[in-house]
């Protein structure tokens, strides 16, 4: 009853589908149709808890092919609607799976890799509960080994009060009750954080042993790992550190103790199950029915999708977990291939298309400006750090926009990311010369810009192995 209480309590933080497109567009520039798409498909879920339990379980994900260049924002799309849905994501290429029988990664490692990030995120979660008990906890352990226990109050502890115990060791234990506070006002109030101090920690090391199998290298590394950590003794060493740095040892060894792990495994595979998304690229890559040469398993490759992305039960060193309703987004350019030329059943698994459209001149000023991310922020906050002041000039944003979109017309059309070659080669003496300049004011004109990039711009051969 509570898991399904907390689980309501998760879906009932989900934004709209307009929320989540403003949410979206603080990032993202362009793109309306694929946002809006990816809004509804995270809403659904929503929605899916809300109906009664016969038939929520019936309820299939719709699942999405976005279709577009490279560089035009599918990536980032997925990844910011994961962060809003606070779900666990995983981005795999297509392209790294070979079909069952073949050298390399079998598909079901993707739900694999999609359950550990779940479990990372379950257990921050429950750490962040403990939190402030296993400080506790740690400043005792570092009180401990500041000054340490009288023989008789060890006796003391063990044995339980008894009559016998002396009336100079109870003074002695007052005294030394008193001295402890003293340390620990002492260690709160930082005066104790140039003190050195000898801890036992955990070794957690194991040999290693690498074994090839059949069901994949990353399943068999668990397994070896899970039956020499059992064979193998708990290893203690010994090691000096600082107060503060002891202390956070010592908080990291608490922490895991109070940490209900089983709970923990519990908690990731629902989340697993239910917010999962995984970002499946280069779908197209797999899409040719041709076989020749060391594309032979493509379609084999497509036929190990199906029952993942239909729902099937994926065996994981935390136990079973169902992919029915983890939500697939695929993505590709589809330049030397089409969707139809997916098995059809997979195609069926994707019903909802969207198309993306190539970025213009006008997109990539705004990529330039807008975004919170934008690329000029991230380089204005650079320099800062070395006390440099950046400052561009409406013209030169521009002119470095006209120059990204007239490299991408001449050469490959790599998108968005031309912006990112090009204002490294534009910034780069700056950012060489940055620690040592006098000047603590630059700014970046169109003649800047056209100065430094121009040779370039000229020399097709240059360009192509420049930008």
């Amino acid at each position: 009853m509570k898991e399904a209480e907390a689980e309501k309590d998760f879906f009932n933080k989900v934004l709209t589908p307009k929320e989540i497109v403003c949410e979206l567009d603080k990032y993202i520039i362009g793109q309306g149709e694929a946002k809006r798409s990816v809004a509804i498909a995270l809403r659904n879920r929503w929605r899916r808890q809300q109906v009664p339990p016969d038939l929520r379980d019936e309820i299939a994900p719709k699942n999405i092919i976005m279709i577009g260049p490279t560089g035009v924002g599918k990536t980032e799309i997925a990844r910011r609607l994961a962060r809003l849905a606070n779900s666990p994501f995983s981005k795999v290429e297509a392209t790294k799976f070979t079909e069952v029988g073949y050298v390399g990664r079998d598909v079901e490692s993707m739900v694999r890799d999609l359950t550990e990030l779940a479990v990372s995120m379950a257990k921050k979660k429950e750490e962040e509960g403990v939190k402030s008990r296993a400080r506790e906890l740690a400043e005792e352990r570092l009180l401990d080994l500041l000054l340490p226990k009288k023989k008789e109050e060890i006796r003391e502890e063990e044995e339980g009060e008894k009559e016998k115990i002396l009336e100079v060791v109870k003074v002695d234990k007052l005294e030394s009750r008193s001295t402890r506070e003293k340390l620990r006002r002492m260690l709160r109030d930082g005066k104790l954080d140039e003190r050195f101090i000898e801890l036992e920690v955990t070794d957690s090391n194991i040999p290693m042993v690498e074994i090839f199998s059949s069901a994949g290298m990353e399943e068999m590394e668990f397994n070896i790992k899970e039956v020499f950590g059992n064979m193998f003794p708990t290893k203690k060493k010994k090691r000096r550190a600082k107060v503060p740095e002891a202390l956070e040892i010592l908080f990291e060894e608490e922490s895991q103790k109070l940490v209900d792990f089983d709970k923990v495994i519990e908690q990731a595979i629902r989340l697993t199950e239910q917010n999962g998304i995984i970002f499946l690229d280069e779908l197209d890559k797999v899409a040719g029915t041709e076989s020749h040469g060391p594309d032979v398993s493509r379609e084999g490759v497509q036929r190990d999708l199906l029952p993942i992305v239909e729902g099937s039960t994926v065996i994981t060193k935390y136990g079973m977990v169902k992919t029915d309703h983890i939500l697939f987004i695929a993505a590709g350019a589809f330049n030397m291939s089409k969707p139809s030329d997916l098995l059809p059943e997979l195609q069926g698994r994707f019903p909802i298309r969207v198309e993306l459209d190539s970025l213009s001149m006008e997109d990539f000023v705004r990529i330039l400006t807008e975004p919170k991310n934008a690329l000029i922020t991230q380089y204005k906050a650079l320099l800062e750090t070395e006390e440099i002041e950046l400052v561009f000039e409406e013209s030169a944003v521009r002119e470095i926009a006209g120059m990204a979109s007239m490299v991408n017309e001449r050469m490959e059309n790599i998108g968005a990311r031309r912006l990112h070659t090009v204002m490294e080669k534009l910034l780069e003496h700056i950012s060489f010369d940055a620690p040592d300049m006098t000047e603590k004011k630059v700014t970046i004109t169109k003649a800047y810009v056209a100065e430094k990039l121009e040779d370039i711009l000229e020399d097709e051969n240059l360009s192509r192995y420049i930008l």
